[in-house]
């Protein structure tokens, strides 16, 4: 038991001794979450607590400022919140908290544990918004990168630092496919370390996922970042930054990073919250613009790092509100994404898991990590597929006639070894060869 107070005394005594008055403000005025408090000024980003009962406070994070006042949002419930309550500062401005000892952990937005263990001791941290570097500084996708999903190997070949978007309304699958994918990289590829957040999911989704993921040696390379639907606005959105962050600390270390972010879009939903409370206008569709940069700035931090030598592999899952894939998050994501995942419902509905909509998918980085007969086959695939799905109708109501279009009549009579090849149980895994080979050999046939 001493052992675990080591370190921390450690710090504690190489800690210098601040002296320094400590300064407070007051509340001045709440509007749903939103505080102004006068006879404070510290940094946007600054974390706070706010003094709500005897012996105990409230964190709140400053987001800005209005007529001398500094606006912070409070990171949870208000109830309780009187006027006049005191504000004091705590921490530094725009860090968090990242290293080892958060592997095998269940964390919130503010680092803190919620897996039932011991507190978290960590001196390290890293910027919030990350570590800006030049372009030329990050190193191209040149590794495949292997996802234990058969129709993602073949089809839509990921690589080693790509960022990508799974994209599908609500109930088809993006939360199975992404276990899937988690799953299989850790099992096939040997990841060194796996970074989850999960931003503004069902609670329950959280708790299976953890029960799934968090176990035997898997557990030890595995960091869980979550935050429910029903928390702030800014806590979903310090619970991304947070994620990130520590994928960002051990790519700095030289590892090989996967990040899963479920979802972008609730994200994204968070930042449109405090846009519109702050005062700006809603422009796409009521996000403001500031909403959309804020999932530009998330995905760009991920990728391969020409200095350190690691990589970050981002793995995002973009929410189509009503099937809509012409939505402003969906839209902007694709834009940014190096490859993207579409599910279909329709395919869903026909029983077909993961409902992978193989004509809408895209691997932008494919063509430069797999060889050439891989991509030939992959182009096949997709024709027949194509030519299936767009004369589907007449083929099923008998109005097509044999031997009018060759490739149909391949596509007609290879349609349940398409579609058996595309589907795959959750619990199987199909490693990147096993996938190229079956591929060839369907073609073949």
């Amino acid at each position: 038991m001493l052992k675990l107070w080591e370190p921390i005394l450690a710090d504690l005594a190489a800690q210098p001794l601040d002296l320094a008055p400590r300064r407070f403000g007051l509340v001045a005025a709440c509007d749903g979450g939103l505080l102004e408090v006068s006879g404070l000024s510290v940094p946007v980003g600054a974390m706070c607590r706010v003094s709500h009962a005897p012996g105990k406070s409230l964190a709140a994070e400053v987001i800005g400022f209005r007529n001398g006042r500094t606006m912070t949002m409070l990171l949870g419930d208000m109830i309780l919140l009187r006027p006049g309550a005191r504000v004091w500062a705590e921490g530094r401005p725009g860090l968090l908290p990242v290293g080892e000892p958060f592997l095998g952990r269940a964390i919130d937005g503010e680092g803190l544990p919620i897996d039932g263990g011991f507190p978290i001791h960590s001196r390290r941290e890293w910027p919030s918004g990350g570590v800006r570097t030049a372009a030329l500084d990050r190193s191209p996708v040149r590794l495949p990168f292997d996802t234990g999903v058969q129709a993602l190997n073949a089809l839509t070949t990921f690589g080693v630092g790509q960022r990508i978007g799974v994209m599908a309304g609500s109930g088809v699958g993006k939360s199975v496919l992404i276990d899937m994918i988690a799953r299989g990289a850790t099992e096939t590829m040997g990841t060194d370390v796996v970074v989850v957040g999960l931003i503004g999911e069902r609670a329950r989704e959280v708790s299976d996922f953890v029960e799934r993921h968090m176990q035997a040696e898997k557990k030890d390379r595995t960091i869980v970042v979550a935050v429910p639907a029903d928390h702030a606005p800014n806590l979903r959105l310090r619970g991304a930054m947070l994620a990130t962050a520590m994928a960002e600390h051990f790519r700095a270390r030289g590892q090989r990073v996967l990040l899963i972010l479920d979802s972008l879009t609730r994200v994204a939903h968070a930042a449109r919250e405090i846009g519109l409370l702050l005062g700006e206008p809603g422009s796409a569709r009521g996000y403001p613009p500031s909403a959309l940069a804020t999932i530009t700035k998330l995905v760009e931090r991920a990728g391969n790092s020409a200095e350190s030598g690691g990589s970050i592999t981002g793995l995002y899952t973009v929410l189509a509100d009503g099937d809509n894939q012409d939505d402003p998050v969906v839209d902007t994501a694709r834009s940014i994404l190096d490859g993207h995942v579409v599910l279909s419902r329709e395919l869903a509905q026909r029983g077909q898991y993961p409902a992978v909509d193989i004509a809408a998918s895209l691997s932008r980085v494919m063509n430069d990590i797999v060889p050439a007969e891989h991509q030939q086959a992959a182009r096949q695939f997709r024709a027949l597929a194509a030519s299936y799905e767009a004369n589907r109708d007449l083929v099923l109501m008998g109005a097509y006639r044999a031997g009018a279009d060759p490739q149909l009549d391949r596509a007609i009579a290879m349609h349940e070894h398409l579609t058996s090849f595309l589907s795959q149980p959750q619990d199987e895994i199909v490693n990147l060869e096993a996938s190229a080979a079956q591929l060839a050999a369907l073609l073949a046939a």
